[in-house]
């Protein structure tokens, strides 16, 4: 995989981690993921990604030849349950997790204050807080696309970001997901949410 190849899936990968976290899934992406739209590694990555990825074919086989807006409501049905509730049994929140910060307090500010000195603000279509999982991960595309783009500085952005956010937390958010849930899109973007996250901190080791 040459390096314009190797943006490409990085972004792709965010893209659709993104997708499967912000909301309840929309229904042109279920239809992309069941239509073979995402591209799915050949190579082996490191196990959470090709755990992801393996779920993710599952759930694109169990659901093949179904009508894409009944496999769209099972889906938001089941994104209410677990992230949503009452009383999710799950929330995708950095300040959730974090021993050391008040859930939505002063924590989030650090998280805000990171975007901030990157030069980024969270789209107006996220209707989450600064330290949901989509919004950390839609700053690392941000990074990534300036990266791509010969932005050197930005390697120091995502090193500093995933250190003291991302790696604090996604792994257990990603174990809280699999033990909550068996619905393998929910599943695999879990694994593939804390996959990326490692990928990402063996490639950014090397640049700086």
């Amino acid at each position: 995989m040459d390096e314009t190849e190797l943006y490409a899936a990085r972004i792709e990968i965010i893209d659709y981690a993104i997708d499967t976290f912000w909301d309840a899934p929309r229904e042109s992406f279920v239809a992309n993921l069941l239509e073979g739209d995402v591209r799915i590694p050949g190579d082996e990555v490191n196990p959470a990604l090709d755990e992801g990825f393996a779920e993710l074919e599952r759930f694109v086989d169990a659901n093949e030849g179904r009508e894409v807006g009944a496999v769209r409501d099972e889906l938001a049905t089941e994104y209410t349950r677990v992230f949503v509730g009452p009383r999710p049994p799950v929330l995708a929140h950095e300040t959730y997790y974090r021993e050391d910060a008040d859930f939505l307090g002063e924590g989030l500010a650090e998280v805000s204050a990171s975007y901030a000195a990157a030069g980024w603000s969270p789209p107006e279509e996220y209707p989450e807080e600064d330290d949901h999982l989509a919004v950390e991960l839609a700053f690392l595309r941000y990074l990534v696309d300036r990266q791509r783009r010969g932005d050197e500085e930005t390697f120091g952005f995502e090193r500093v970001f995933l250190d003291e956010h991302l790696l604090q937390w996604v792994e257990a958010f990603a174990d809280d997901v699999l033990a909550e849930t068996d619905e393998p899109l929910y599943r695999a973007g879990a694994k593939v949410a804390a996959g990326f996250a490692e990928f990402e901190d063996e490639l950014v080791a090397q640049m700086v």
